[in-house]
């Protein structure tokens, strides 16, 4: 399980259609991550995580896109999110990713 305090990378790998859910969730859009670790034994790139997990995306992202997500009591700080029964949301689109002076991701590829 992920630390609750932190932001965290991952890519979208798909979306998830739930047409019965908690009346706070309606009309919100759920997508699939996978956690990007910065690989330790290649710091100029990134390994998945070993785990998927599920965010409310509030900013209209899409599959094979580099984000930022919360998880936990930091995810219903998100706007909108306070009454919905969310762990992870997702909060940002990563234009790049510099590690030691050397990008490892552009979104402008």
């Amino acid at each position: 399980m992920l630390d609750s305090n932190f932001m965290f990378l991952a890519k979208v790998e798909g979306a998830i259609v739930a047409t019965k859910k908690d009346p706070n969730m309606s009309g919100r859009k759920l997508l699939l991550l996978r956690p990007q670790l910065v690989d330790e034994k290649d710091p100029t790139k990134f390994r998945p995580g070993a785990n998927t997990i599920v965010a409310v995306d509030s900013l209209g992202c899409g599959e094979g896109e580099m984000v930022l997500f919360c998880q936990g009591s930091s995810a219903r700080l998100a706007t909108g999110m306070r009454e919905a029964p969310v762990d992870a949301v997702i909060i940002g689109v990563v234009d790049s990713v510099d590690v030691f002076g050397k990008q490892i991701f552009s979104s402008k590829v």
